[in-house]
């Protein structure tokens, strides 16, 4: 079965202290729905249009279940909780084996 990630850039964050209490809810989230966090805020090398700006990578077991957390109920209020002024480029991507 082919896993699941969540791949998230953030362009811009004008708040990053404001940007921790919707990492302290949406981390037990995650981790409830199966997640496991591969990068978050590491070191970035860009090429092209990328950008370096934070980047969090997390690994589910399936495309599904990467689904599923994010639609949960947990992760849904921690969104809630992502301040203004912070841009994010987010999807869920399927591996591919």
């Amino acid at each position: 079965m082919a896993k699941g990630y969540w791949v998230s850039v953030y362009p811009a964050i004008s708040d990053p202290e404001r940007l921790t209490a919707y990492d302290k809810m949406a981390r037990p989230a995650v981790q409830a729905g199966g997640g496991h966090v591969l990068s978050r805020g590491s070191r970035v090398v860009a090429h092209e249009a990328g950008i370096t700006q934070r980047v969090v990578l997390i690994e589910f077991d399936s495309f599904e279940q990467a689904v599923a957390a994010y639609e949960s109920e947990a992760y849904q209020k921690a969104l809630v909780a992502l301040p203004d002024g912070v841009e994010r480029d987010f999807r869920i991507v399927e591996g591919i084996d």
